[in-house]
């Protein structure tokens, strides 16, 4: 299952989100815009990555996608996943278009079944996996009290189930080529926490947690494997559904210098992109279970607004 958007993010609750965009008067405004893709930004040189084998989980937008799209330019073959085959299609053809090589395999990561199978087919495809990003994720929630079993169930299974089943059908393919770099998306909501965010925080410090784990298990036989904590991204995963675009341009406008400190705005995916490019590279030996917040500075500074709740 894929992010939405990141992922990703020090992710602010549906319904602040909402209440923002009331508060900032745009609920309620007639019309509705798809988002746009919008350009495809690869900063990385060209051909870093050729030779390489890369599968990604939850490819088929937001993070994942921007993600893909860099490794492929960057030289890498790259075999992701998601559930939504409609988007996975239209990412694969954008980056073969391009010139670039990727597959789109539909798999869901709460099931171990389709899990074991999607990594097995990119490891066939391309000789093994060099790098992975587990990417794969979802939100939602509310005050404890107000979540249902099912809500969490469907949370944590998604967001902490399908990155240890994706560790634990991408690792022997590593173990037996004796190397390979892992990258697990957690969020800055894992230091960072909101009040209607008890499911997503926990999955995502269940991230953090497995990560430190397994870099100890596998550091001796070569694995490096770290968790890469992205801010708030303007991804499908943030942006509420029939919002136009002219509008979600002025909530983004809002929410940066009142939730950001550092930078004071939403991170872009192909930022977080580049991170995970930097983190596989050559130039990270000697970092392992690591939580590498890319956020903005939110995480650095106090500002932590709670928009009016519906």
């Amino acid at each position: 299952m894929e992010k939405h958007t990141s992922t990703n993010s020090g992710r602010p609750g549906r319904r602040a989100l909402l209440g923002t965009a009331a508060a900032l008067g745009l609920a309620g405004t007639a019309g509705t815009t798809a988002h746009a893709a919008g350009p495809v930004r690869n900063h990385a040189p060209a051909g870093r990555f050729r030779g390489s084998s890369v599968l990604i989980t939850g490819g088929t937008s937001g993070i994942g996608r921007a993600t893909a799209i860099a490794f492929a330019a960057a030289g890498a073959s790259v075999g992701f996943c998601g559930r939504r085959t409609d988007l996975g299609r239209r990412v694969e053809r954008e980056i073969t278009d391009a010139g670039g090589e990727a597959v789109y395999i539909r798999a869901d990561i709460r099931s171990p079944e389709e899990t074991r199978d999607f990594v097995d087919r990119v490891a066939a495809r391309y000789g093994g996996i060099d790098i992975a990003f587990n990417n794969a994720g979802i939100g939602g929630g509310g005050p404890p009290h107000e979540l249902s079993v099912e809500q969490w169930d469907s949370i944590l299974t998604t967001n902490a189930r399908g990155v240890f089943l994706a560790l634990k059908y991408e690792i022997p393919h590593m173990l037996r080529a004796g190397r390979g770099v892992i990258i697990c998306t957690s969020s800055s909501a894992a230091e960072q926490a909101r009040p209607d965010s008890a499911a997503y925080t926990a999955s995502k410090r269940a991230v953090q947690g497995l990560v430190k784990s397994a870099a100890l298990a596998y550091g001796p036989k070569g694995i490096r494997i770290n968790t890469l904590l992205p801010g708030t991204t303007d991804t499908p995963f943030v942006r509420p559904p029939g919002i136009p675009d002219p509008d979600w341009s002025r909530y983004k406008a809002a929410f940066g210098p009142l939730n950001v400190d550092g930078l004071e705005r939403m991170a872009e995916p192909e930022e977080i992109a580049r991170a995970v490019l930097g983190l596989a590279s050559p130039d990270f030996p000697y970092m392992t279970g690591a939580s590498v917040a890319v956020d903005g500075g939110a995480g650095a500074g106090r500002k932590l607004v709670h928009p009016p709740r519906n």
